[in-house]
């Protein structure tokens, strides 16, 4: 490269400094804010009194009658029928006919494979339907409900859950790159749900100065440049 081109780069690289300095110093402040605490504590989580789980109570209704011992109670149209889903408060999962309170049974391969079909573009395209138990369940769910996982052709895994008889989540190729790339952002390849950690607060903290140093050395920059000129 020549010695005109290394000045023209050279100058472009002032300017473009000067262009972004202000937002760079931005995000960087901003974003140190927001991992300097953790994100529990920004939501006010802590100031909530801890209190025994209450169980729900309809009274009247044998789904949630006072020995149900549930905690939630969802009502959603599944498959033409209105169907409750019930979560008690040990946090398992089950499903009943909304109006006559039969319980229905869980998902098999077929329902789940079925349910994508109708739901999900590109649905009919499928791999493989594989299990997963509540405590093995793949890094790309991360959530504990029992799920069978419909891989399609296209690479999108879709997941339905065992109990819930729902599509609780679909990840696509490019949601797993995301994910990836999340991880490497918050620096938490583990869990990547931790974006308040000293390591991180560190890095932050770090490139926030330097940044900071960068746009006063850009003000030096010039003025020494000035001073040449005059003296020339």
């Amino acid at each position: 490269m020549t010695m005109i081109a290394m000045r023209t780069l050279a100058k472009w690289h002032i300017w473009l400094g000067w262009l972004v300095g202000v937002p760079i110093v931005m995000w960087l402040g901003t974003g140190l804010l927001m991992v300097a605490r953790p994100i529990e504590e920004v939501r006010g989580e802590h100031l909530r009194m801890k209190r025994p789980a209450a169980a729900l109570l309809l009274p009247g209704s044998d789904l949630a009658g006072p020995d149900a011992q549930l905690s939630e109670m969802r009502v959603q149209m599944q498959n033409g029928r209105a169907v409750a889903v019930l979560t008690a408060l040990d946090g398992s999962v089950r499903r009943v006919d909304f109006v006559t309170g039969a319980g229905l049974a869980p998902l098999d391969a077929a329902a789940a494979r079925a349910l994508v079909a109708r739901e999900i573009t590109g649905g009919d395209a499928v791999e493989r339907v594989t299990l997963f138990p509540a405590n093995r369940t793949p890094f790309d769910f991360r959530r504990p409900p029992a799920v069978w996982q419909v891989a399609l052709a296209n690479g999108t895994n879709v997941y339905v859950g065992r109990d819930t008889g729902a599509i609780e989540a679909v990840r696509t190729r490019w949601w797993r790159a995301f994910d990836l790339a999340w991880g490497l952002h918050i620096m938490d390849l583990s869990e990547r749900e931790d974006t308040s950690h000293p390591l991180l607060i560190g890095f932050a903290a770090l490139s926030l100065t330097g940044a900071l140093i960068g746009c006063v050395l850009m003000f030096r920059r010039r003025r020494a440049r000035s001073a040449i000129r005059q003296a020339a």
